[in-house]
């Protein structure tokens, strides 16, 4: 095997190939798997990155599952009240792998401006809500202080303070109408204490967030009754099966549905990453094995003489095979090295330094964003290499029919 390594080696040396046909077609080939392994790399880097992060913005406004009333209400706002008092609140003991619950409660309504108006939803929301999600995406000024008496301290997204032409430190009346919108609507006067912006157009042109207690005393709530919970799980990658624990573990009364399942729309539009994905891994892997396949026909071929003095020096045809074949997985090994610096490079400068930014409206981020899968890299390589190796049995299988008498006459 030494013996073999030690020849194959030889075969690619600089010397050794300074003046031969296959110098450029063995250069060809190992660039053509650097570029598909950078393309294969990226490709995951970047489609993972945007499912992550979309599944994140998502999360940051509705948790993993909600738990609501079991009605026909598929709007934002909420209509039937729940008690504050539940088996599973403030801690959800009866599932495993819940991080965090939260009790919410929603309002729609109308800022009004002296130059402009729009319609919001108010989401309120308590002391124990997870804030720690929201910090990355406010921009200016401070979250709402609500760990002390009732105040009219709100956030808002970029979006809605252009619009509204708001500013922190600024106050504006907010009107919501009352249960059956009959009579004189009421009014709430809130101090815009910070500006957010997720770069998710659904939510930034919607949410005010400010105290649960707001909504709790328009609608006229009792006990301190709200509109739904929002459960965080640990792994997201079980909301499927945790959702339906979380079902079965609710009062009859009750209903719990997924983030999956409310916006089905964008995570089907998610699954399609996934497939584009693994469409461009499949043709990069096929392009690079047609070119090894290239490369080592060529090589063969060049070598033919070699290959008929092996032969008369008594190495069977596997051995020979196993030349080309070494051969062969240390150019594999040489494109994926290189391959993989340069994806992780524009990985880490576009993790770094945002080059590349995306249409919010179309894409839900203003940034592309990357996720250094280490486990799917692994896998991309090993991949290559053994698709790539098992593929070139086939041409490697042209030595078996070199005979040693006319390789050593061919020239």
């Amino acid at each position: 095997m030494n013996l073999e390594y030690f020849i194959a080696r030889r075969l690619v040396s600089a010397k050794s190939h300074k003046s031969s046909i296959s110098a450029p077609i063995i250069k060809i080939a190992i660039i053509a798997i650097a570029i598909g392994i950078t393309m294969m790399v990226v490709a995951v880097a970047t489609g993972r990155g945007l499912q992550d992060k979309i599944r994140e913005k998502v999360s940051a406004f509705n948790g993993h599952v909600i738990i609501s009333a079991f009605d026909d209400n598929q709007s934002e706002v909420s209509v039937e009240p729940l008690s504050i008092k539940q088996d599973f609140y403030p801690k959800f003991n009866g599932v495993e792998g819940i991080e965090h619950i939260q009790a919410v409660a929603s309002k729609a309504g109308i800022i009004r401006t002296e130059k402009a108006f729009d319609g919001i939803v108010f989401k309120g929301v308590g002391r124990e809500y997870k804030w720690d999600i929201l910090d990355e995406y406010i921009i200016d000024g401070k979250k709402p202080n609500l760990n002390a008496a009732l105040n009219n301290e709100v956030i808002l997204s970029e979006y809605l303070a252009n619009r509204l032409e708001l500013k922190v430190g600024d106050e504006f009346n907010t009107y919501f109408m009352k249960e059956g919108g009959n009579g004189i609507p009421n009014l709430r006067r809130f101090k815009l204490v910070g500006i957010y912006n997720s770069g998710f157009q659904e939510f930034d042109a919607v949410y005010v967030i400010g105290d649960i207690r707001h909504v709790q005393r328009i609608n006229k709530w009792r006990n301190g009754e709200v509109g739904s919970f929002e459960v965080f799980i640990d792994d997201f990658d079980e909301i499927d099966q945790k959702g339906r624990e979380i079902h079965d573990a609710v009062p009859p009364t009750l209903e719990a549905r997924t983030i999956r399942q409310k916006y089905y729309n964008i995570f089907e539009w998610l699954t399609l990453f996934d497939v584009n994905i693994m469409v461009i891994i499949i043709i990069m892997v096929v392009v690079a094995t047609i070119n090894m396949v290239v490369a080592l026909l060529v090589l063969i071929l060049e070598r033919t003489q070699m290959v008929g003095m092996l032969k008369a020096l008594g190495a069977n045809n596997w051995s020979v095979r196993k030349i080309f074949l070494y051969n062969a997985a240390y150019l594999i090994v040489k494109g994926l090295l290189w391959g993989n610096g340069i994806s992780l490079g524009l990985i880490l400068i576009q993790k770094y330094f945002g080059v590349i930014t995306l249409p919010p409206e179309n894409y839900y981020v203003s940034v592309a964003p990357v996720t250094i899968d280490v486990p799917a890299i692994l896998l991309i390589n090993i991949g290559t290499i053994v698709v790539c190796v098992t593929l070139l049995l086939i041409p490697s299988y042209i030595i078996t029919k070199i005979s040693p008498v006319k390789a050593l006459r061919f020239d």
